[in-house]
């Protein structure tokens, strides 16, 4: 196994690399910049290449630097994690779970109480993001995921399903203009979700009317929680899924004008790695959240 290079060595370089400068390097870690140039010195000799070009007015990196940089800031940012969990306390009482946005504020919130009350001594973060969280990088131990429920690697248990269909104010529906079936739809604007461009299409051909219907300018919002708040506010008539407008629904908030509903062709689900799915504090939140609500079953 051949040597690491000196660990000084590297954090200089990290800082000097970031600051472009061995002096705000040497501020940054406290010590001198004739520390910073020999630690830096060493490294270089260690690894048989130069780092940096130096110029009278400006300190560049070469182009080798360039590509062993990224290396060496993930493996400091993966120190930093490392210890910051080893040194958090009560570390195995914070429960930090990920999911999208709307489906956080629509259906997980207002159920959370229940949690909390069942288990007072588990302190939970909730995170969103679009994206697919990395276990293995990012600081969650648990993620509510739209899919199909086939991720390597990952315990994904069943949740929920969802239906697709369109919702409005209840104040549009008794507006100047119709809105009773389907093709009234054609005098009303229609909003969008950045996150669910297509589903308009799917809803509008599954009703049996044309897709170009969703090409007609309208609103569009980056979240589905944004693009059923408009819809609230009575600014047009959004595609709601069954988890982000059911309580709007029962508060009276949202309507659903017709029958017609998309089945989606995925579902939700509790994820965690295969190593830590069954570690207590995830297990407990596990079990909660699939017993939160009736749910139908996964279609065959």
């Amino acid at each position: 196994m051949s040597a690491l290079p000196s660990l000084n060595g590297l954090r200089a370089f990290e800082a000097a690399a970031r600051h472009l400068s061995f002096t705000r390097a040497a501020a940054e870690l406290n010590v001198t910049q004739t520390a910073i140039s020999h630690q830096i010195r060493r490294l270089e000799e260690q690894l048989g290449l130069r780092l940096f070009v130096r110029r009278s007015r400006a300190l560049l990196l070469t182009r080798e630097a360039q590509e062993y940089l990224p290396a060496v800031r993930v493996a400091f940012d993966d120190l930093r994690l490392a210890t910051e969990r080893l040194k958090r306390p009560q570390k195995a009482q914070l429960l930090t779970v990920s999911t999208i946005a709307s489906l956080a504020a629509k259906w997980l919130l207002p159920r959370l109480a229940g949690f909390q009350e069942a288990h007072p001594g588990i302190e939970v973060r909730i995170s969103t993001s679009n994206h697919l969280v990395d276990f293995g990088r990012e600081e969650v131990d648990v993620a509510i995921r739209y899919g199909r429920g086939r991720w390597p690697g990952l315990d994904a248990r069943w949740l929920m399903a969802e239906d697709i269909f369109p919702v409005c104010s209840p104040a549009l529906l008794n507006g100047a203009k119709p809105l009773k079936q389907p093709q009234d739809l054609a005098q009303h604007t229609l909003i969008h979700a950045t996150t669910a461009r297509e589903d308009w299409q799917l809803w509008l051909t599954a009703a049996g009317l044309p897709k170009a219907l969703a090409a007609r300018p309208g609103l569009t919002f980056d979240l589905s929680l944004m693009a059923l708040q408009a819809a609230i506010d009575g600014l047009g008539v959004a595609l709601g899924r069954t988890p982000y407008v059911e309580a709007d629904i029962a508060a009276g908030r949202l309507v659903v004008p017709f029958d017609v509903k998309l089945p989606a062709e995925a579902g939700f689900y509790v994820v965690a790695p295969q190593k830590t799915a069954d570690t207590p504090k995830i297990a407990l939140f596990r079990d909660w959240v699939v017993t939160a609500l009736p749910t139908r079953p996964v279609a065959a």
